[in-house]
């Protein structure tokens, strides 16, 4: 099956809250990315909702067709709304309150009863489960044991070293996917993708589920459109290298 792709929203609602106004409308910006070809809607509320706002998370689900994931760190503001609003997916991302941005993935060991008990409170509401978490089989182990449905590769690495020695940088994603199959779990992937680096990750990488692309694709945006830059990158996901 082909790899979806799935818009971060996050820097469209930034760009809403710096002037206090409904200036892009959220809610439109997400019906339209589904037009446009989008497979997927990705939210990550951080604490001082700089971003998206948790007042946000209940419109964009009752608009969304196609599938709506939250992300986040798992605080008991977190937990708590993700439980009301019953996105399709919840990924777990273990950054810090005052973080820029997500920069590493869960040590699915040190926090396998806190992770346990945090995935478990989802799947009884029927939400699907996935893990931030870097390409270690150990850690890839743990977030099995722990309950995840998913993984999410944390691919900064990858785009770091991407134009020094891809086939160095996608190495460890490959090893690390191929021990994701064997052990049930799929796999997602999101961060620093871009037009650039996108198709050689998702050829490369085995069993990959769906990619979630924010930064990026918003600030293409800025030179193609929306509608232009979403079909430039589903063309880079399916395109045959």
């Amino acid at each position: 099956m082909a790899v979806r792709l799935s818009v971060n929203l996050n820097k469209v609602a930034l760009i809403r809250n710096a002037r206090g106004s409904n200036h892009p409308n959220l809610i439109q910006f997400a019906k339209d990315c589904e037009e446009f070809g989008a497979q997927g809607i990705t939210v990550h509320p951080r604490p001082d909702e700089r971003h998206v706002r948790y007042a946000d998370l209940q419109p964009l689900k009752d608009v969304v067709k196609t599938e709506f994931n939250i992300e986040g760190n798992p605080t008991p503001k977190f937990i708590d709304h993700v439980l009301k609003v019953k996105p399709h997916q919840v990924t777990l991302v273990p950054d810090a309150p005052d973080a820029l941005t997500s920069d590493a993935g869960w040590d699915t060991i040190k926090n396998k009863e806190f992770l346990s008990d945090v995935i478990a409170q989802f799947k009884n509401e029927g939400i699907r489960v996935s893990l931030f978490i870097d390409p270690d089989n150990d850690l890839i182990s743990g977030a099995k044991e722990v309950g995840a449905d998913r993984i999410e590769f944390y691919t900064g690495p990858y785009a770091d070293q991407y134009l020094e020695d891809r086939e160095k940088a996608i190495k460890p994603f490959i090893a690390a996917a191929k021990y994701c199959h064997t052990i049930g779990l799929d796999i997602n992937a999101g961060h620093d993708l871009n037009l650039d680096n996108l198709n050689f990750f998702c050829s490369e990488v085995p069993y990959l589920k769906e990619v979630s692309i924010g930064h990026a694709l918003i600030s293409d945006a800025l030179y193609y459109g929306v509608s232009n830059v979403i079909a430039m990158y589903l063309y880079q996901i399916n395109k045959t290298r």
